[in-house]
């Protein structure tokens, strides 16, 4: 047998003398508001998502490339290019024990490629150094005690252990790659060099 169905009405009691005593009213509420469509879809959209990206690479830059940073806190700085992230981001490294420049991503757009490369065939760039690995970590901003507004400084950015022992890692390898070069003393110069310009120098008349 079928459940019996639910009274749709229900006579709920009222007080005051004046109000009749009970009221027959809805046994479930109408909705204030409707939506203007029953399933509301997402409209088609012409641009493409960044994920579906097409990610290009200048038929300049090759693994081994060395490149000319020109923007950023290591602008002038020469770099090795090591692969081309997911992100389409390029990762370089300076090497770090040459230049101070670590392992990093730098946009295409910021980078002047160069003729000279480097055999970087036997460098083994650890699988774990990906866009995750360059991620900062969000911190909780909490609110200043009276009198810490001015005293209050940013937190400076500390490199961690594995991030070092990754960096020792790729290192050895380019600097064995380099040494393995006839013209190992020049190109070691060259990397620790600064790439700057001297008047009536202007970069679109240079081969690099």
């Amino acid at each position: 047998a079928k459940p019996a169905a639910k009274p749709t009405l229900v006579e709920k009691k009222i007080g005051g003398e004046k109000n009749g005593g009970t009221r027959t009213v809805q046994a479930k509420r109408m909705r204030k508001s409707y939506e203007t469509q029953e399933c509301p879809r997402r409209l088609k959209s012409e641009h493409t998502r960044f994920r579906d990206h097409k990610r290009k690479l200048r038929a300049t830059i090759t693994p081994g490339t060395v490149l000319i940073l020109i923007a950023g806190p290591y602008k002038g700085k020469h770099v090795v290019f090591l692969k081309q992230l997911g992100t389409g981001l390029l990762l370089v490294t300076g090497p770090y024990v040459l230049n101070g420049c670590p392992l990093r991503r730098v946009n295409q757009r910021y980078v002047i490629a160069t003729k000279t490369k480097i055999d970087i065939s036997a460098v083994n760039v650890p699988d774990n150094i990906n866009d995750v690995y360059f991620k900062k970590e969000k911190t909780k901003k909490t609110k200043p005690a009276e009198g810490e507004i001015f005293e209050s400084k940013k937190e400076k950015f500390v490199a961690s252990p594995e991030r070092k022992q990754d960096q020792v890692t790729v290192d050895k390898q380019l600097i064995a790659a380099i040494k393995s070069r006839e013209d190992k003393k020049l190109m070691f110069g060259y990397l620790k060099s600064d790439f700057s310009l001297k008047n009536h120098q202007y970069p679109h008349t240079m081969i690099f």
